[in-house]
């Protein structure tokens, strides 16, 4: 039964160090064979900003307006319902975040009646009468709320990663933190201004005619009041003609004819002899029909293209244009020309977002951090490993062989796990280091303590394993624990430390009770061991 025993748990150990060496192979081996990238596993460790530079960035979505967007959407879809059910109504418009609304106060029973069916997402908050007309104040539902608030942040993080990686960005990692920040961490990217300016343009496009009422311009100035239904918008670029740097004005239509969401790809166009690099979009077919029918219907009037509120281009349209392509031009350089193309590509956030915290890594201060932490790894590791050389003999020996290989599987969990390196975490592995040691250091005196007695060394060995046990589950279970917790509530940095060290604990424990248990085993059982080097 021991022999059995014995067996099966070599055989574990050798079924682990196997594997622990073919996820760690990836890391050290940059030109892997063709045969180990489709069967095996090809993760390489990856390192934290602190470890090898790059942009540190939290998104903070605006989700409360991604409400008043939803709310301005419903404002719109009751007021043609209340026109289809011919239920007259004095005014329907967004305040905040509720709607008001003043209906004849005869049909209010309909209008109510008309809204539960409808819009099961609103409910009535508060409603009052006055002059026969009825005042009534709508708000979203609790439920309505959460899930807009909910989807605003999933729809921000999806869109932010498709942009990110149409930039080329290399291993990045975007995640969720809390209820309205994403956290963003670029390697490599030393230009965090233009990462912003990536990530943070809304991207919403739209496209609506200018306005052609007389003496515009009495309008653009505010000399006179805006016609009803029309808005001012201003260019993208400053008009430096007659050397007067000016931002050009439009009076435009208010209704929007089409938006970005029928766009399937956006392309750049290289500069010509007389235009520089541009960008085409591509339209799907709900898109080409809306082009053809919205350019036929205004032939001779311009059609301002609009992103993010600010006009681009405001061609005179000469015909119908079918085929489903339009074209955003500007006084783009290629790199600007590329950027939007990739917005427009990954689509509008459906809220702004604004920056809460950055930080730039140089790649120097990581490769310092990289060597600082190799260095105190080395210098530890080697003091450890020689004190237990020196002290405990043999027994040291076994120790340090455990040692080894708890490196061994704490690497290869990390890898596995594509868990990212950072400062913080070799910091962990170094206390891991101690830890694990000090197992070790719990049997052998254990075992010391049996030896004076005059036990055998069988004896010696089965009771130093036995009472150690108690208190080495004892102590790795209070920092696995408090592990587990700074992971819960702990954020970036800390959660990297954290990760490390549970990691390293269970490690730990299974190289110092079970590893050196199999070597010890081995050595009563086919080598005859008689005394324990101690």
């Amino acid at each position: 039964m021991r022999n059995q025993s014995l067996f099966y748990r070599t055989l574990l150990i050798l079924g682990l160090t196997a594997s622990a060496i073919v996820y760690l192979v990836p890391t050290f081996v940059t030109d892997l064979p063709q045969f180990w990238k489709d069967y095996l596993p090809s993760h390489r460790i990856h390192l934290g900003l602190d470890l090898q530079g790059g942009t540190h960035l939290v998104m903070t979505v605006d989700v409360q307006k991604a409400l008043e967007n939803s709310l301005d959407h419903n404002v719109e879809e009751l007021k043609r319902e209340l026109k289809e059910a011919k239920i007259g109504i004095t005014a329907a418009e967004r305040k905040d975040t509720s709607i008001q609304v003043r209906v004849n106060n005869s049909e209010r029973n309909q209008f109510t009646d008309l809204v539960k069916e409808r819009f099961p997402n609103l409910t009535i908050e508060n409603s009052s009468t006055e002059d026969d007309t009825a005042n009534i104040q709508l708000v979203f539902s609790k439920r309505e709320e959460q899930h807009l608030r909910e989807s605003a942040l999933d729809q921000s993080l999806e869109t932010i990663r498709n942009r990110i990686d149409q930039f080329g960005v290399s291993e990045p990692i975007i995640q969720r933190e809390g209820s309205q920040d994403i956290l963003i961490q670029l390697p490599g990217i030393q230009d965090p201004q233009r990462a912003k300016d990536l990530i943070g343009r809304t991207a919403v496009l739209e496209f609506k005619v200018l306005s052609e009422v007389p003496d515009p311009e009495e309008y653009l100035s505010g000399k006179k009041p805006l016609p009803p239904g029309t808005e001012i918008l201003s260019g993208a670029e400053a008009d430096r003609t007659g050397g007067r740097s000016q931002t050009p004005k439009y009076l435009a239509e208010a209704k929007t004819l089409m938006t970005g969401d029928v766009i399937s790809d956006a392309l750049v166009r290289p500069a010509t002899q007389l235009e520089g690099p541009y960008v085409a979009l591509e339209l799907n077919a709900r898109g080409g029909k809306q082009f053809e029918d919205l350019t036929g219907a205004n032939v001779g009037r311009r059609l301002a293209i609009i992103l993010d509120n600010k006009v681009y281009s405001a061609p005179v349209i000469r015909e119908r244009i079918s085929g489903g392509r339009a074209s955003i031009t500007g006084n783009f350089d290629i790199k600007e020309a590329r950027d939007l193309a990739i917005v427009l590509r990954a689509g509008a956030l459906p809220a702004p977002v604004r920056v809460a915290e950055e930080r730039t890594v140089g790649p120097s201060l990581g490769k310092d951090s990289i060597r600082q932490g190799i260095t105190s790894f080395v210098v530890g590791g080697s003091l450890v490993i020689i004190f237990m050389l020196v002290y405990y003999k043999f027994a040291g020996v076994l120790a340090d062989m455990a040692l080894i290989f708890n490196i061994l599987f704490l690497m290869a969990v990390l890898t596995a796990m594509q868990a990212t390196l950072t400062l913080p975490g070799i910091a962990g592995i170094v206390l891991t280091i101690g830890m694990a040691v000090d197992a070790n250091v719990l049997i052998n005196e254990r075992i010391r303590e049996e030896l004076r007695l005059g036990k055998t060394a069988r004896a010696a060995i089965d009771a130093g394993y036995k009472r150690a046990l108690p208190a080495i589950l004892d102590t790795n279970t209070n920092s696995f624990l408090a592990g587990l917790i700074l992971f819960q509530f702990g954020t970036g940095a800390v959660r990297g430390f954290a990760i490390t060290l549970c990691i390293g604990l269970v490690s730990s424990v299974f190289t110092a009770v079970v590893c050196t248990r199999v070597v010890y085993d081995y050595l009563l059982t086919y080598r005859r061991l008689q005394n324990v080097s101690v």
